[in-house]
């Protein structure tokens, strides 16, 4: 059962991209069949947890695995668009391979959540890891344990998790966040 005070990231199931190890970025892409029943799995690992909120990225492929999970845990999402995966530029649809066979370095900073790295032609890791902090703090300030549905990359930018070595965030992957709950406000 989750704590009291607990978030819970998830990445969204996999997808025909993630098959085909491309980039996604934000690309508005479905689940494939293995996908749903990676959510479906999840669902079911979820119904003990004790879960008060969920929400997602309103991209289909977290949007669905939230809506899957969401159907069997009695939530319905929140789509919140500061979830989404990073702005990747001209990586986006890119076969992975492509980026390590010419941007090696680029690509090992990514998955390392270097700061200063910025997608070509799109956003920081800095910028995505301002945007989810400030939708984490407000996930934080509502009903507590809670589920995010969201994206690789926006759980790597995240600060609080430490993920295997590599950087790697498999579909439908979950990641357990003790976040302070805000200070209430006194009555001046």
């Amino acid at each position: 059962m989750a704590g009291c005070n607990e978030v819970l990231l998830v990445r969204h199931g996999e997808t025909d991209e993630n098959a085909a190890a491309c980039f996604q970025g934000r690309a508005d892409t479905k689940l494939n069949d293995r996908g749903r029943e990676q959510s479906r799995a999840l669902a079911e690992a979820l119904r003990d947890e004790g879960l008060r909120a969920l929400y997602s990225s309103p991209l289909l492929r977290a949007h669905e695995t939230a809506r899957i999970v969401g159907a069997a845990i009695g939530l319905e999402p929140i789509l919140d668009e500061r979830l989404v995966e990073a702005d990747a530029g001209a990586w986006t649809g890119r076969p992975i391979a492509d980026i390590l066979a010419r941007e090696r370095e680029e690509y090992e900073r990514w998955r390392a959540a270097d700061r200063s790295f910025r997608f070509p032609g799109g956003e920081s890791v800095a910028e995505q890891a301002q945007r989810i902090a400030a939708a984490l703090a407000d996930v934080a300030a509502g009903p507590l344990p809670a589920l995010v549905v969201t994206h690789g990359g926006t759980i790597r930018a995240t600060a609080q998790i430490q993920l295997p070595p590599g950087g790697s965030v498999g579909n439908c992957a979950l990641y357990r966040l003790t976040l302070p709950r805000p200070a209430p406000s006194t009555p001046s």
